[in-house]
């Protein structure tokens, strides 16, 4: 395991060698004092996962192999993030969230409580790409939300609480 910035690890946890918590973010890279990643108690986090810095992560977080979680995102208590998925920077994931494996999850994505996404899915966060990036929104997708195995979610929409998008599908609009 590599740490990097002023990074702390809660006890109970168990990190793989080749994890990297900590990276530095584009305006860190020179520094060699920044904020670093906060891992909460009892957390598991596999090979190949890079974490970067001025992320926070509550208590029995998981991760499967070769996830990406950019800057500046809060990742609640009892959160799995499943294999090769990508979660970009200023993002905010509630608890007890389960995201599969290969979920795509961009810039300025606000996830709440007890959300489930299946595999492959993917959010979005430019409507008209390549466009100026003060444009990007990312979903909001409320409580109880369950996203089907790849489903795509248009930028800016809101899926409301307890909604139920099937897998394959293409959302365009509010749920």
């Amino acid at each position: 395991m590599k740490l990097s910035g002023k990074s702390s690890i809660g006890p109970g946890s168990w990190i793989s060698e080749d994890v990297i918590i900590g990276f530095p973010s584009r305006e860190n890279l020179r520094k060699t004092e920044y904020q670093g990643t906060v891992i909460g108690t009892h957390c598991v986090i596999r090979s190949g996962t890079v974490i970067y810095c001025d992320v926070t992560i509550g208590d029995h977080f998981n991760t499967g192999h070769n996830v990406v979680i950019r800057e500046n995102s809060k990742i609640g208590d009892g959160v799995s993030i499943g294999t090769a998925t990508v979660v970009e920077g200023n993002c905010t994931i509630g608890t007890k969230v389960n995201i599969q494996s290969l979920v795509y999850i961009p810039t300025g994505t606000q996830i709440r409580d007890r959300v489930f996404i299946g595999p492959n899915a993917v959010l979005t966060n430019d409507r008209y790409p390549p466009s100026d990036r003060e444009q990007l929104s990312g979903p909001e997708i409320e409580e109880d939300v369950s996203i089907g195995a790849n489903a795509t979610i248009l930028p800016g929409l809101l899926i409301g609480r307890g909604s139920l998008v099937a897998a394959g599908a293409v959302v365009t609009k509010d749920v």
